[in-house]
């Protein structure tokens, strides 16, 4: 489930004792980075309105207070623009600085050590989906399917990443491998500090995954159901920042 959002006097150091390679930084800069990188790549367009801060916090999975700050810095530098009224918020701005956004990119290593992050999740999510097509209850398979139309019907981001995240964690918990789906789950978590804002058409399409993957685990086929979750996680090579910054190159 969606991770508890608290508010720290001290904010979590993002690649504190992860593997090699991942930087070390504040959770603001990294909510700075990931909302930079995704204009960089042109995931989020000039004049495109983020979701409310409180939405951008839980969709990023950080506290509202990280949320506020994060967005303070990138409109004070420019990056995004602060409209009041009834149809204000928080947009992109028309041209952000260049230099600025040159500042907010994961470095070579960075995406080098995301790329095995993807990896790792990748041997769990093919192991607990196995053992999920076996075990997991009608009640679970029933909440599954629930928030893949959730996701379906989601207009933004934030919340599509909440349900995404809900949906992977219970299929590790369906998978009932006991404490080994700790070690999964913490693998997600890891990589969900990660994930950068997309349009919600892309989205929608990774989607279609999760409804396979209920309809694989229903019918009780292992088979399918791995090849599909392998499909699903292998992918992040290539649509996940790193492989976004390979491709613009």
């Amino acid at each position: 489930m969606t991770r508890q959002l608290e508010d720290t006097a001290e904010p979590a150091r993002l690649g504190a004792g992860r593997m090699p390679g991942m930087e070390r930084r504040s959770a603001m800069d990294a909510v700075r980075m990931r909302i930079g990188m995704a204009i960089s790549l042109g995931l989020l367009k000039p004049g495109e309105r983020l979701p409310d801060q409180e939405d951008v916090a839980l969709g990023l999975s950080v506290s509202p207070i990280t949320a506020r700050r994060a967005l303070a810095s990138l409109a004070e530098q420019g990056v995004v623009v602060r409209r009041r009224g009834r149809a204000g918020g928080t947009f992109v701005a028309d041209s952000p600085p260049t230099d600025i956004l040159a500042s907010l990119s994961a470095s070579p290593a960075e995406s080098q050590a995301v790329n095995r992050l993807v990896d790792r999740r990748l041997l769990f999510e093919c192991a607990v989906t196995h053992y999920a097509a076996v075990n997991a209850t009608d009640e679970q398979l029933d909440e599954l399917e629930r928030l893949t139309l959730e996701m379906a019907e989601s207009t933004d981001w934030s919340y599509y990443h909440r349900m995404d995240e809900q949906f992977h964690q219970l299929v590790g918990t369906a998978s009932g491998m006991g404490t080994a789906v700790d070690v999964y789950h913490a693998t997600l978590d890891e990589l969900y500090d990660y994930f950068i804002p997309y349009p919600i058409e892309k989205l929608h399409k990774s989607n279609q995954d999760h409804v396979a993957l209920v309809a694989a685990l229903r019918a009780g086929n292992v088979e399918k159901a791995v090849e599909v979750a392998r499909k699903h996680v292998d992918i992040l090579h290539r649509t996940m920042f790193m492989g976004l910054t390979q491709d613009a190159g």
